[in-house]
């Protein structure tokens, strides 16, 4: 694990802001983040954060990519979101049989994958690995990767599902619908993949079963302290950091701007001398806080348990995931003061602040921001009732 090798990507990264903030509105216009920025994020080796050292990676502290792509989502949150995605998943592939990683990254340690994880696809054992078919939405930055994992249910002779994997795909394997076209994360390009019955050798799947116990095949070729990690938090935590991020981007842009706004209805009052604007921003900024410290705090702990080999209790892995659906929670409360306060200019076209605003709402229907289901798996664990290792 390289803290120096974070440090650098970090220094770097702030370097991109001013670039990445002024092609913000191309990344809308094409529906995708532009090719320069992913090259850029590349280049300066933020994809290789979370990938396995000895696949040429970083295997940095998962922190340091969270904070990276916190960064990177102030500037432009579709770009942020699909830096995240991107970039957690070479930790997901460094979890499958160290077969399945030599495919990936053998001839290639820059390759990128992408994912759609909803388990629509269906999976019939055969000879060696099992026959997929299915079709996905929403894989993030599909356009940017040549590989894929997809969700998928392993269909018993009985035709009842017997098996929860996570499938991956070469890019020769599945084709990409180009139907994205919405109001937020509209730079993602999270199109559909489609897979026609392909052959899928058992190596390159992972069963979810594995992946809830913390006990999965890669962990015997990469024995560092970040693979020890609950995917129940990584993953969720890479949909949260961007919006923490969206967040802050539109805080900033909301205090610069009030800095010098004069409030033509109230008798040309200056914005910053508005108590309840100020209100406003101090209310704001204590949500992005909350929800940043809150993941600060879960990802440290986990992290320093891993790196100790002890297991990792279910009481905190619940706690994570409770602070995971609240924080993003508070990023789109923080963003809808700010939006609520911004004045009518707040609505034009091409505007920072609107931006996030439809950004952050958008990235708030992903299923791993649906705080019902989160929230009752906490307050079973507080009052007592069992609950099982799961996907928390």
């Amino acid at each position: 694990m390289s803290d120096q090798v974070g440090h650098e990507v970090l220094a770097k990264v702030r370097e991109l802001l001013p670039v990445l903030r002024d092609r913000a509105q191309e990344a809308e216009d094409l529906r995708r983040v532009p090719e320069e920025s992913v090259k850029s994020l590349q280049e300066i080796g933020f994809f290789k954060l979370l990938q396995p050292v000895r696949h040429g990676g970083a295997e940095a502290h998962p922190l340091t990519f969270y904070t990276a792509v916190k960064l990177i989502a102030s500037a432009c949150g579709s770009t942020g979101w699909v830096a995240s995605v991107l970039g957690v998943h070479p930790w997901h592939v460094g979890l499958f049989a160290d077969r399945a990683q030599q495919d990936v990254w053998a001839d290639d340690r820059d390759t990128r994958i992408s994912s759609s994880y909803a388990p629509v696809g269906r999976a019939t054992p055969v000879d060696g690995g099992f026959r997929f078919t299915g079709r996905w939405s929403f894989s993030s930055g599909c356009d940017h990767a040549t590989w894929v994992l997809l969700g998928g249910l392993v269909m018993g002779e009985d035709g009842k599902p017997v098996d929860f994997r996570t499938f991956l795909l070469p890019i020769a394997d599945y084709r990409i619908d180009d139907v994205w076209d919405t109001v937020g994360l509209r730079g993602t390009g999270s199109n559909d993949i489609v897979v026609e019955d392909v052959f899928v050798p058992e190596h390159r799947t992972l069963s979810m079963g594995h992946t809830a116990k913390c006990v999965c095949p890669g962990q015997e070729v990469n024995t560092g302290p970040l693979f020890r990690m609950p995917y129940g938090t990584v993953h969720p935590y890479a949909i949260t950091a961007p919006m923490i991020g969206m967040a802050l981007g539109a805080y900033e842009a909301h205090v610069g701007a009030t800095r010098d706004r004069i409030r033509a209805s109230y008798l040309g009052e200056k914005s910053s001398e508005d108590p309840f604007a100020q209100v406003r921003i101090a209310s704001a900024a204590n949500d992005i806080d909350a929800a940043w410290l809150q993941l600060e705090r879960n990802v440290t702990e986990e992290m320093a348990l891993a790196e100790t080999r002890t297991r990792i209790p279910v009481e905190l892995r619940l706690r994570a995931r409770r602070d995971q659906v609240c924080g993003s929670a508070r990023a789109v409360a923080a963003i809808d003061r700010l939006f609520e306060s911004a004045g009518g200019k707040a609505i034009g076209t091409g505007q920072r602040i609107p931006r996030f605003w439809r950004d952050a709402h958008a990235a708030r229907v992903h299923a791993a921001n649906d705080p019902e289901r989160a929230l009752v798996l906490y307050g079973k664990g507080e009052l007592g009732i069992p609950v099982r290792d799961g996907l928390f």
